[in-house]
Formats: C-alpha cells, structure tokens, sequence
C-alpha cells in the first residue's frame, strides 16, 4: 500500500530546504537566513502543540485559508469567488476588521497553526490586515494575490516581515495570463517579479491549471524560467468550472495524467523550486484534506467553511472561538460521512457532492 503524503509534513520539508539553501547564500541575504532559521524552531514548537491537542481530541490542521477581503479589482475569465458571489465590486460592509483578524490569527498561533494563507478577493486591497500579519513572526502567511498592487511601502513591509510571503497569480506565459486576466497584467506581474527577485525577497506563484495551459505550466521551460527568476514556490489549482460554458476548461483524467507525471519528473531533476498541486496531491494524501482535515477556510464575514469551493458554513468566527470553529459539526460530519474520499470525476470533491454538503447543512 503507498504510503500517504502528509500535506504539514510535505510543507515543512519545503520550507526546510529553503532555509537550508538560503543559509548557504547567508551573506548575500542574511535577513531571509534569519527569519527562516527561527521560523524553523517556530514550527517544530507548533507541531508539538498540534499533537498535544490531538491526543486531547482535537484535531488542529497545519494550515487555515483566510479570505480576508471579498473585493478584488480583476474579472478574470471563470473566476469562481465572483461567479459564486464570494466576490464584490464594491467594499463589503460586513468583512471582518483588521482587530478581529488578528484576533483569529492569535488564537491560530496558540493552537500550533503554522501557515495561513492570505486570500480574497484582492487580499492586498487590505494592507492594514497584512500589517498585523507580519507581526505574528510564529507563523508564515503566503498571500495570494493578483500581483497588481505592489508599490514601495508593500516592498518594504515584505523586506521588515518576511513571513509574509507573496504568491502571485499567472496562467503560464503572456498570452494565457493576459487572455485570462486581462490585456497588460502579464507585464505588471512579470515586473513586480523582477524587483522582488532583484530585492531578494522570497515569492511564489499559483497557477489556475485548465485544459488550455495544463501542458505549459508543468513544462520544464516554463518551471525553469521561474526558478531563475527567483521563484521557489508554484502552486497549482484545477480549474473548477461553475457555468456549462466553462466546464470545457476543467482538467479531465488525461490532463491529470499528464500533469501527474510532468510534476513527478521536475521534482525529481530539480530540488529549485517546491511544487504543490491542489487537488492533484489528494490521492497521496488519502483523499481531499478540508473541513479541518489538513486545513479550512474562514470567509470575508467569519463564516467557517471546508473550502473556498464548498462555501457552506455552521460556525462563524464572530461568535465563536477558532477552536469551535476548528470542531465545527459541518466539519465533523462531511469527515464522518465519507465525503471527503472515494471516487469523483476529479477536480474538487465537495463541490461535485455539493448537493450532499448541503443536505449535511439542511439537515441540522
């Protein structure tokens, strides 16, 4: 039987091989070595924690997703937040404060939580969030973002707090990106690249994989033009379609073959970049790792969620603590009941069975 990848595990591996490959460089970027040497000890503190709160019966998962901005300035093609109504034009009324955030972010911090990863929407749209982020130095915060809104305050922020880590947004090379995103964001993402390269400070990449893009995202030309522009982290996302018309674009078994083995193969050749794919990892991982499995999403408003796919919430955070939030019946259930594992078409797993998470919901 294979052996399953621990997803926490699979990451701190990852960053451990930064640190270690940028303790060699340690002269050329001795913050960097710094932050990452003690981020090290930070984690290996949280795990203990997490497998203390294990035994006492709560599962804590390495990692939590936080939505913490609905609004974003892009209207990319097929944008699931937008076309699900997890995305507004204009400024919420009701998205959590930057006070409450931070208040989620403690108690992540006291449970063992050693990555959140900062989404939106836009997330850079709320710097005075990202600010309090870069406070909490136990914990490495990825924000994904669209690549848009860097200017010289958020370039020096990143270069004070380096657990803030950005990934930036692109679809493979000018012509996708810009298709999907629209005319001229390939060039202002390809820039801002340059100067967080020339700057030294650590980014990564997501990538939207489709049937368009799947075989250039996972070339080795690709992969290694990103490398020698100072990338060490790609992460890629299936596609997940939410209109008929889109569902042409959504990865089917082939694509996944092929994707499967591309990554397989620049794992091996090159240890450069760490290379994670969402859902693609499941089978290693024994099945699809929300709902508190492997992490969660908390939306704009504090809604607790399995994902930002399965946008279905019994526990918000206003009124609840992390650790309930953590223990959510939902959560529970959908883990119990077997929803999370088994066969699916691919892609992910709780939005093909969302008509079963919401008969979980009706049912309570």
């Amino acid at each position: 039987m294979k052996e399953q990848l621990d997803l926490q595990d699979h990451i701190a591996r990852g960053v451990e091989k930064i640190v270690a490959d940028t303790l060699k460089a340690a002269l050329k970027n001795p913050k960097e070595s710094a932050f990452l040497t003690k981020f090290a000890l930070a984690s290996r503190k949280a795990s203990k924690t997490r497998m203390k709160l294990e035994r006492e019966g709560l599962h804590v998962p390495g990692f939590l997703i936080a939505s913490i901005t609905s609004s974003c300035n892009l209207h990319c093609a097929g944008c699931y937040s937008r076309c699900s109504g997890a995305t507004d034009d204009a400024p919420p009324k009701e998205q959590l404060t930057k006070e409450e955030w931070l208040s989620v972010f403690r108690q992540a911090d006291e449970l063992g939580v050693s990555f959140i990863l900062l989404a939106g929407g836009e997330p850079m749209l709320r710097r005075d969030i990202i600010e309090a982020a870069g406070g909490m130095r136990n914990m490495i915060f990825p924000i994904f973002t669209n690549g848009t809104f860097f200017d010289e305050r958020y370039f020096a922020l990143l270069d004070k707090c380096r657990n803030l880590i950005p990934v930036l947004s692109i679809e493979g090379g000018r012509e996708k990106t810009d298709a999907r995103r629209g005319s001229g964001i390939y060039e202002v993402v390809s820039s801002n690249m340059d100067i967080l390269r020339d700057k030294g400070l650590i980014y990564g990449v997501s990538v939207t994989v489709t049937t368009e893009n799947a075989d250039e995202v996972t070339s080795k030309a690709f992969l290694d033009r990103l490398a020698e522009n100072g990338c060490r982290l790609v992460i890629y996302v299936e596609f997940v379609p939410v209109t008929d018309e889109a569902r042409h674009l959504a990865p089917g078994e082939e694509e996944r073959r092929r994707m499967e083995a591309a990554l397989s193969e620049r794992r091996a050749d090159s240890d450069a970049l760490v290379l994670l794919s969402f859902p693609g990892d499941e089978l290693a991982m024994g099945g699809c790792m929300a709902a508190g499995r492997e992490f969660f999403h908390i939306n704009s408003h504090g809604g607790a969620e399995p994902c930002p796919f399965s946008p279905y919430s019994d526990v918000n955070v206003r009124d609840a603590s992390l650790r309930e939030a953590i223990a959510s019946p939902l959560f529970h259930a959908l883990r119990e009941e077997g929803l999370l594992s088994g066969e699916h078409e691919g892609g992910c797993v709780l939005y093909e069975r969302r008509d079963k998470v919401e008969a979980l919901i009706n049912a309570k």
